[in-house]
């Protein structure tokens, strides 16, 4: 029976909340948009008063983590303080913290096939949250000499693929892939490996 007590917004948020619990439970393309109906407590038809169809449902989930995702990352980053290495270690670490915390927005964002052009308000969400390490990026890339300066956009998306890259194999339970290690600390030792290769770090003794 359909839930009472829906007002304005109220059945939206409700319907993006069954979208994120159906995409942990079954990833991006395991459900229908009437299993996302039935979770919310609504009939079928109530849906299409707020969304098109299933993409568009997810990518309202996307959305919505992006705005949280930009959050934390301007957080981390907080305007390279205390300097620009410790700023932009610690947008990686909110990277894993994300991914960690909110699962179903981050596959929502990264794995379920949307685009951030999908629409202008998740375009410039995903903007605003990605630039963030773009600009960690840029801050300490300005440390490296001119002529070994890897281009900012080049630096930051070495750095999201890796982070992106511990998240898919050791922090999101995927069967068979577990580490001995701790993804934060597999993720620092790369990239401590990475900005060494470039100079940044003081290479190991």
């Amino acid at each position: 029976m359909p839930k009472q007590g829906y007002h304005h917004g109220n059945l939206r948020e409700a319907l993006v909340k069954s979208c994120l619990t159906l995409i942990e439970a079954k990833g991006p393309t395991g459900f229908s948009l009437s299993e996302a109906a039935r979770e919310a407590g609504v009939t079928p038809a109530a849906v299409y008063r707020h969304f098109a169809g299933r993409e568009d449902l997810i990518a309202e989930a996307a959305h919505q983590g992006y705005d949280i995702f930009g959050d934390l990352m301007e957080h981390a980053y907080d305007g390279g303080k205390p300097s620009a290495l410790t700023a932009f270690l610690k947008t990686g670490r909110a990277y894993l913290a994300f991914a960690n915390k909110f699962p179903g927005h981050y596959v929502a964002m990264f794995e379920s096939g949307i685009s951030i052009q999908r629409n202008p308000a998740l375009n410039a969400s995903a903007t605003r949250a990605l630039g963030v390490l773009e600009k960690a990026a840029t801050d300490l890339s300005n440390h490296i000499p001119a002529d070994r300066r890897p281009p900012p956009q080049m630096f930051s998306a070495h750095i999201w693929a890796m982070s992106h890259g511990v998240v898919e194999l050791f922090a999101r339970g995927s069967p068979g892939t577990k580490s001995p290690f701790p993804p934060e600390d597999l993720l620092e030792t790369g990239i401590g490996i990475y900005l060494r290769g470039l100079g940044l770090l003081p290479p190991d003794a």
